[in-house]
């Protein structure tokens, strides 16, 4: 994996960035966003860091392109074009940063953003992904890794020396599609990006940049023929622990590796010892160790343990350091709220929140038992609710290991409520007889946080002294009650009962409406 000469640092951040990149799978804690954002600082400081290396490296390079131009002309060219490549990926990449932290302002105090806070990541999920695919910007993506990989491969041709070049790039920067536990195939973008915290696809896009560094330091190191002599020492070789995941519950079976940051047929320790526990040899092939244990015991827990390899007759010791897992609760409930009350309205759309903790929405289904209810994005749903006096949601979701857990709500359903008769907009409304024959009846709903549309189907209008007109249709005032709004006289008073209305939408039945009333003056 890891080559070439890297500093400590390069090689902790290669290393943090393994372990901690299955926990992208999750739903996380704000502990764990803020140790997102934590990783993201240490992969912008490494890549400075990086980025300074690989131009002293490709000024050493120039220097010997000038006293050996036979020798490093041609390699000091290729490297130039690797710059210009890298630089220009590298910055493509932190263009696309700026959609995770879009809307997320940096807290002037501490000066960082604010990780806990950076628990969606709507602007990647909306601007990336469209429907069940991918948006402009997501096939753009695509294209511009396909494009780095290529270029980067017509710069170094087919030269032989340069084949595990090839190989690494293939690898890191691969976009075909993923299988996850299940077998199925995910999406490249879907399976690192969508639904996914901010501040988590913050650290993946700098582990990307990380990548392209150290593919940049490798090409370097080659083109100055450094390479085939650090991978002939041991000493260069960092040993790691690479999880299945890094987030478990309580009880769950951890899977892992542990491996060398370059490992091949060759390198095959006498022995191995990760936390305290020897692993026998025949779990030891081609340089790394399959194993595993149990996850106990709730927060942060780290690997520890020694690759010990012989090397000229002498033991050469690799430590295992900076390999580390985390441990959380198995959920055992969802959580299930409506949006906007704590009833929900038979006949309506209500809005509805699913989520279960720990689980990605996607793993996520819920069900009324009475009435409709439709997925209408990430968590969200609209239930219409039947005429019965309560709705039961269940919710189920899929953990990462296949277990389901299922879990119910009760909902009081509510009718729609009686709504208050108008008359030019007005419950008493008052005015000149002329003004009367022009004004139209309508209904409202008064502290409704509901955006309904109701429209008036039939009323009754009783005029002093002059009896009453039933009017169908619509709001409007028939000739008939024209002409006797006409003859009132300031002082009458005429009543507007008997108010029906139908809801825009609405198949359920609205309760006839409060009178309202019109004063002559």
């Amino acid at each position: 994996m890891a080559g070439g000469k890297q500093t400590p640092r390069q090689k902790m951040i290669n290393l943090m960035y393994l372990v901690f990149i299955a926990m992208m799978a999750l739903n996380m804690s704000k502990e764990v966003l803020t140790a997102f954002g934590l990783m993201n600082e240490k992969f912008e400081s490494a890549n400075a860091t990086a980025a300074n290396t690989n131009e002293v490296l490709l000024q050493g390079l120039a220097l010997k392109a000038k006293d050996e131009p036979a020798r490093y002309s041609s390699p000091y060219t290729m490297a130039q074009k690797v710059q210009k490549l890298s630089k220009d990926f590298y910055t493509y990449i932190e263009s696309l940063k700026a959609d995770a932290v879009k809307g997320v302002e940096v807290d002037p105090e501490t000066n960082k953003l604010p990780y806990e806070q950076m628990d969606k990541g709507q602007n990647i999920d909306y601007g990336w992904f469209e429907g069940d695919g991918l948006s402009a910007k997501g096939k753009e993506i695509v294209d511009r890794f396909k494009k780095y990989r290529d270029d980067f491969k017509l710069i170094v041709g087919n030269d032989v020396k340069y084949k595990f070049l090839i190989e690494d790039i293939e690898k890191k920067f691969n976009t075909d599609d993923v299988k996850n536990k299940e077998g199925q195939s995910i999406p490249y973008l879907d399976y690192h990006f969508k639904g996914f915290p901010a501040v988590a696809s913050l650290a993946y896009l700098s582990a990307i940049q990380s990548d392209i560094n150290e593919l940049e330091h490798e090409a370097y190191n080659l083109f100055l023929g450094n390479s085939l002599k650090q991978a002939a020492s041991m000493k260069n070789y960092q040993a790691m622990v690479i999880t299945d995941k890094s987030v478990y519950y309580q009880g769950e079976q951890i899977k892992y590796k542990v491996v060398l940051g370059r490992y091949d047929e060759s390198t095959v320790p006498t022995s191995v010892v990760v936390n305290g526990v020897s692993i026998p040899q025949s779990r030891i092939k081609a340089g790394q160790v399959e194993s595993s244990s149990v996850a106990a015991g709730l927060g942060e827990h780290k690997f520890t343990g020694k690759f010990t390899f012989m090397e000229e007759g002498e033991p050469i010791v690799v430590d295992i350091l900076n390999s580390n897992y985390v441990v959380v609760g198995r959920p055992s409930s969802a959580t299930i709220s409506a949006d906007k009350m704590n009833v929900v309205y038979a006949g309506l759309d209500n809005p509805i929140s699913v989520t279960v903790e720990g689980i990605t929405s996607d793993k996520v289904n819920a069900s009324a038992s009475n009435g409709t209810m439709k997925k209408v994005g990430n968590g969200k749903y609209i239930l219409v609710p039947g005429m019965g006096r309560e709705v039961v949601i269940t919710a189920t979701g899929t953990m990462p290991d296949g277990k389901a857990i299922t879990s119910k709500q009760t909902f009081r359903v509510k009718p729609i409520p009686r709504p208050r008769g108008t008359i030019r907009g007005e419950f008493n409304a008052k005015g000149p007889a002329s003004n009367l024959a022009m004004v139209s009846v309508g209904v409202t709903f008064e502290d409704f946080d509901f955006d309904v549309k109701p429209r008036v189907t039939e009323y009754t209008i009783y005029f002093p002294g002059m009896g009453s007109e039933r009017i169908t249709g619509g709001g409007q005032l028939s000739e008939a009650a024209k002409m006797k709004a006409q003859r009132l006289r300031p002082g009458d008073k005429v009543i507007i009962t008997g108010i029906k209305s139908k809801l825009e939408g609405v198949t359920l039945p609205v309760k006839e409406a409060s009178d309202a009333t019109f004063t002559i003056q």
